[in-house]
């Protein structure tokens, strides 16, 4: 049985090709685990690389009056372990300062979580600071064992800091992928715990770029992002408005959100609604395929009003690994790949003007763009890599499983 059990908030998800990502290198390189997912998959499909991970999906009560018959046997199971009692009050606490339905949801996950884990684990890892963390945290302390935190871009940074700080202060390690999130996190941790590590990619998994010719006829757009607040889309379709009537354009948006009828309905107001394909959702494969016929990707990203932004978004990296021109905005990390000017453009977040006037200027001078993306994808090469960057990960995870470095398939038994 493996020792380590992975907790996530919802598996498999096609936002989070990051994470399916990490996970299948993890087991390349030996680990062994179990993924709890928070709630039930709900996308229409899945990315090929879901079905090349071997992990058992495992789906913890999304909702605790669905399986009250689950929840309360779990208690009954875990009530009389010796963290029983320090888990509870760290829960109460915590509901003390967040009295909300979803913080007593977790506290039911983290019990269902405690009984029915194997009796060999060792170590919960944990995919974001927020909900996944506090059930990983409630049942480790229930368990006696150790846990650890991935932590991406919301989680960071709509977390209350107290949260956060005493998360921090329990974890055997945070990990985050852009340096903006370490340097805000390492504020608020010990000494130690929180370390930079990029996602990165594995360029084994993409196709060569194609052969980048200058564009010819109608410019092609590509974006890809949900259709959320942060993901700027507004700004986006503003700035096509403003795009002069002599440049023939059409932009092609994959992704899903809640925003998908109001930014449909922006755009016929601005009567632009003719130039844009919205494609909804599509697997990985489709994504590259879009890209690889594209002539300019663009991610408007700024900070929502609830202060939820990007970190560094994959989608950079993938356009980045066929050579398509860039332009996004300077929020986060987006300036810790896209330096601009050299790898691609970037213009400030919320200001359609400047986004029109980087797609004007890309028109007139495609040459200088795809020598950006040249400089991209050689950085991408360089420094994005996945095996360089899950390095630093897979030796805390081998630390705290206990699993020889020497015979990398097997963890020792306790």
């Amino acid at each position: 049985m493996p020792a380590l059990a992975v907790v996530v908030k919802g598996y498999p998800r096609l936002s989070e090709t990051f994470i399916a990502q990490e996970l299948l290198e993890l087991e390349r390189r030996g680990h062994r685990f179990d993924i709890w997912s928070l709630r039930a998959p709900y996308d229409d499909r899945e990315h090929p690389i879901h079905a090349e991970i071997a992990a058992a999906r495992r789906y913890l009560p999304e909702y605790l009056h669905d399986a009250p018959g689950r929840v309360i046997r779990a208690w009954w199971r875990v009530r009389r372990l010796p963290g029983y009692e320090p888990a509870y009050r760290r829960w109460r606490e915590d509901l003390r300062r967040d009295v909300t339905r979803n913080r007593i949801r977790r506290w039911g996950q983290a019990l269902v979580l405690a009984a029915e884990l194997a009796p060999e684990t060792r170590f919960l890892y944990a995919h974001f600071l927020h909900t996944p963390a506090s059930v990983a945290r409630y049942a480790a302390t229930i368990r006696g064992i150790r846990w650890g935190v991935s932590a991406h871009a919301k989680d960071i940074w709509t977390t209350p800091d107290w949260e956060k700080r005493e998360k921090l202060a329990e974890a055997a390690f945070c990990v985050t992928c852009t340096g903006s999130g370490a340097a805000h996190l390492a504020g608020l941790a010990p000494s130690g715990v929180v370390h930079r590590v990029y996602h990165g990619l594995d360029l084994d998994r993409f196709p060569h770029p194609p052969a980048r010719r200058m564009p010819h006829g109608t410019l092609q757009l590509l974006s890809v992002g949900r259709l959320v607040e942060k993901k700027g889309y507004d700004d986006l379709i503003a700035a096509l408005a403003l795009l002069p009537e002599g440049l023939d354009w059409h932009l092609t948006h994959i992704g899903g959100g809640a925003l998908s009828g109001r930014l449909a309905a922006r755009a016929k107001a601005a009567g632009i609604a003719g130039r844009i394909d919205w494609l909804g959702k599509r697997d990985r494969t489709e994504v590259i395929a879009a890209m690889r016929k594209a002539d300019l990707f663009v991610l408007p990203s700024r900070i929502a009003a609830d202060g939820d932004r990007d970190g560094l978004p994959n989608v950079l990296l993938e356009a980045a690994s066929q050579k398509l021109p860039i332009l996004s905005t300077t929020v986060s990390a987006i300036p810790e790949f896209v330096t601009d000017g050299v790898h691609g453009r970037l213009v400030p977040p919320g200001d359609p003007a400047a986004l029109a006037a980087a797609i004007v200027a890309h028109a007139g001078n495609p040459e200088h763009a795809l020598d950006m993306a040249a400089e991209a994808h050689a950085r991408l090469r360089e420094e994005f890599g996945l095996a360089r960057n899950i390095a630093a990960l897979d030796a805390l995870l081998r630390q705290e499983t206990g699993m020889d470095a020497r015979n990398p398939a097997q963890a020792p038994a306790r």
